[in-house]
Order: C-alpha cells, then sequence, then structure tokens
C-alpha cells in the first residue's frame, strides 16, 4: 500500500520551515501572510490560517503588529554570570568585566521593550531577567513584584512624553494637546491603555501634570474644579477606551495568524448572506460603499464631539 498523503498545510509548513533554518528567511523577515498563501499555494483561507499557526506552535514566528507575522529569532539562553571571587567584606561585589550592572532603568527599559513588541501577556519578571541575563530574584532588589514593575513602567514611558511648559492660551487647543499627547503614548506603547486603571487608579507621578493640565485650564474657564476633573477622566477614558483595541488586535492577530483585513475577509460571506434578507437596508448601502475602520480618525471624530459638548458648558 502506498504512504498516507501529507495534508497540504503540513507541505507549506515544511517549504516555510526549511526556509527559515536554512536561513532563507532570517529572523525579523516577514514570513507569506494568509492571503499572500492562498495565492502562492492556491489553498483556502482556513488552510493557510493553518500554517501560520502551526509556524507559531513550533515558535519559529510571532505577530508584528502594523508588520505581520515575522520569523522569531533563536532563543537566548540565560546567561549565568560564574562567581566572582568573593568579595572582601565590607566591599560590594562588582559585575564581571563587559557585564552591566543591574539597574532599576535596566530593568524597566528590558520590561517595556518585551511588552512594546509582544503584549503584557508575555511580560514576567522570569522573562525580563532572561533578557538581561541575570537571575530572576536579583530583580527583587530593585522592584517589589511584577506591579510594581508595570506601575514604573507607566510611569517611564509617560515622563518620556511631557507636556509642554505652558499650555496654549485657547482652551479648546490646549485639551486638544493632552487628548492627543495621550492617545500617541497608547500608539506607542499599546499595553498601556489596559494596564491604566480608571477605577483603580496607580501612583503615577509623571501622569499628574495632565490632571493639573487640565484642571487649570477648564477652572480658568469657570468650571468648578470636581466638573473640570470629571472632564479629565471622561477624555482619559475616551482614548484609553480606544486604545484597548490596539491591544486586543495584536492579541487577536497573534493567535489567528489573519490581520485585520483578512479576518473581516473571513467574515464576508456571512454578513452578505444576512444582509441579503433585505432587513438592514441602511447598513447594506454603507457596505456596498464601503467602510474601513481607522481608529485614528474614529478617535480624532470623538475628541471634537465631545469638546463640543464642554464648550456648552463653558459658555453659560
Amino acid at each position: 500500500m502506498g504512504g498516507q498523503a501529507v495534508p497540504r498545510y503540513s507541505q507549506i509548513v515544511g517549504e516555510l520551515r526549511r526556509r527559515i533554518e536554512t536561513g532563507e528567511l532570517a529572523p525579523g523577515d516577514r514570513v507569506p501572510s494568509t492571503r499572500e498563501i492562498t495565492q502562492r499555494w492556491g489553498v483556502a483561507m482556513a488552510t493557510a490560517t493553518k500554517v501560520l499557526t502551526e509556524l507559531r506552535r513550533e515558535g519559529l514566528v510571532r505577530a508584528v503588529p502594523g508588520v505581520g507575522t515575522v520569523v522569531e529569532a533563536p532563543s537566548r539562553p540565560v546567561r549565568t554570570a560564574r562567581p566572582a571571587a568573593a568579595a572582601r567584606p565590607g566591599r560590594p561585589s562588582t559585575p564581571p568585566s563587559g557585564q552591566q550592572a543591574l539597574t532599576l532603568g535596566r530593568i524597566v527599559g528590558a520590561a517595556v521593550a518585551i511588552a512594546d513588541t509582544e503584549g503584557p501577556a508575555a511580560l514576567s519578571m522570569r522573562r525580563v531577567a532572561a533578557e538581561l541575563g541575570v537571575a530572576t530574584m536579583s530583580l527583587y532588589r530593585h522592584v517589589a513584584d511584577k506591579d510594581d514593575l508595570l506601575v514604573r513602567m507607566m510611569d517611564t514611558v509617560i515622563a518620556q512624553h511631557p507636556l509642554p511648559a505652558s499650555p496654549p492660551p485657547d482652551w479648546r487647543e490646549a485639551i486638544e494637546l493632552v487628548a492627543r499627547q495621550l492617545w500617541d503614548l497608547f500608539r506607542r506603547h499599546p499595553w498601556l491603555a489596559p494596564e491604566l486603571s480608571v477605577t483603580r487608579p496607580q501612583m503615577i507621578t509623571s501622569a499628574l501634570p495632565y490632571n493639573e493640565w487640565m484642571l487649570a485650564t477648564l477652572h480658568a474657564q469657570g468650571l468648578d474644579l470636581h466638573s473640570a476633573f470629571t472632564a479629565y477622566l471622561m477624555l482619559l477614558n475616551y482614548a484609553r477606551g480606544i486604545a484597548i483595541n490596539l491591544e486586543w488586535e495584536r492579541e487577536a492577530e497573534a493567535h489567528s495568524g489573519l490581520d485585520n483585513k483578512e479576518w473581516m475577509d473571513t467574515q464576508e460571506s456571512a454578513l452578505l448572506a444576512v444582509l441579503a434578507t433585505g432587513r438592514f437596508p441602511a447598513f447594506s448601502r454603507l457596505t456596498e460603499a464601503g467602510y474601513e475602520l481607522d481608529l485614528d480618525a474614529l478617535f480624532e471624530f470623538g475628541l471634537q464631539r465631545l469638546l463640543d459638548g464642554l464648550a456648552s458648558l463653558l459658555d453659560k
């Protein structure tokens, strides 16, 4: 009897695996997207999805937001420093030659880099230690635990983008500046919005200038401080609410192997079947015209409507 036929998806996985292992596809290089796989190998979208899922399961590729699926770098073993000669009493031990001293700044920087590229789910004390080539327990001399590390990460990334020394004279322009800077921070660091709590706010010193800016600006326009702070929370949570989709989308792409447009393609036939019933004529016309979801445009549209509402309070 002949051997059992190798599934088509396994054949494609084998070819891509070979290209990765031989270096034809180097770490960081894009691998074909599901759409490209369907076109190049003539397979269905489900098969293409299965290909990328298997490559991710094998640790050969990972999804990068805004880029696609790329070849994963080989796992780096934890570098364990050799024991140095016993330090003399009263003298601190020094790291071996060529090895940087472990500092809070290096720990936070490594943690931010992991969260920026792979999301908060990939962040752990062990992972940060591995990235720095140190023992996990050595981190606890600088941070209490993962929650403490997250607060320091948030404090650091916000501090890296300070507000101007003085706000613009026009109140609306001043608030637009704050809102857009918050949105830019969430854009740069997709993990920030999900980790930043409104109901249980963390003590983030670098965020206090945002509070002060909003309170001073709106109070100067005649709004009482209580209402001004409520307005600030409204704007903060508005920007944060839209930004949460950034991290959700990254996670969804990593799990499915499909970017937003590719996933929408898989839903098209089911949507058209529902619209064919004629029950949703307005939505049908919108679908025919086409709609491109743009989170930046969505944020800007909502921001202007919120500021219109604030203007009605300030004009009284």
